[in-house]
């Protein structure tokens, strides 16, 4: 994961949610949350503009950089429906943690025995793969996806993920 690839993340889903919530929830952009966002910019630029800078010097690497603009679009979309249409946490969650499971591992199960994905995933222990798998998709995927659901509920989805894009500059401090 290049610095680039995550500020591309952190940049581009306080900017889609924005614009998105604008054109969906009616939502009118001004005064702090303008100014929320120019530091969004300012201070995503500040921690990896100058691996931005180096994103264009050639290679591939820039197509891990548009799966990340992409996916911040997904995000920033679920963000701006989940308000839209007054999800339920729970069931938003369970909804998008199933349809995930049973679209992704049994393509990615077949990719890697046909060897068109190179994987060392069955060399490692059967524990650490249910460990993982239990720690990443309840751990991770439905304590977060369930909390950010109600943050969108008490917060707008501008404001979510505005919040959320502090996380790589209070990192880097």
């Amino acid at each position: 994961l290049t610095i680039c690839s995550t500020i591309l993340a952190f940049f581009f889903t306080p900017m889609w949610t924005s614009l998105l919530a604008v054109f969906i929830l009616g939502e009118r952009l001004h005064g702090y949350r303008l100014i929320g966002l120019a530091m969004i910019i300012s201070g995503d630029l500040l921690v990896g503009g100058s691996s931005l800078r180096h994103a264009f010097d050639g290679g591939t690497v820039w197509i891990g950089d548009v799966l990340f603009m992409c996916a911040s679009f997904c995000w920033s979309t679920y963000s701006v429906l989940s308000r839209r249409f007054q999800l339920e946490p729970v069931y938003a969650t369970t909804a998008i943690t199933c349809f995930a499971f049973f679209g992704f591992v049994p393509a990615y199960m077949l990719l890697c025995a046909f060897g068109v994905l190179p994987t060392q995933l069955w060399t490692a222990p059967w524990t650490e793969v249910l460990w993982q798998a239990a720690f990443q998709g309840v751990g991770s995927v439905v304590i977060s996806g369930i909390s950010f659901t109600v943050m969108i509920r008490a917060f707008v989805p501008v404001r979510s993920t505005m919040l959320t894009s502090l996380v790589p500059g209070l990192s880097a401090l």
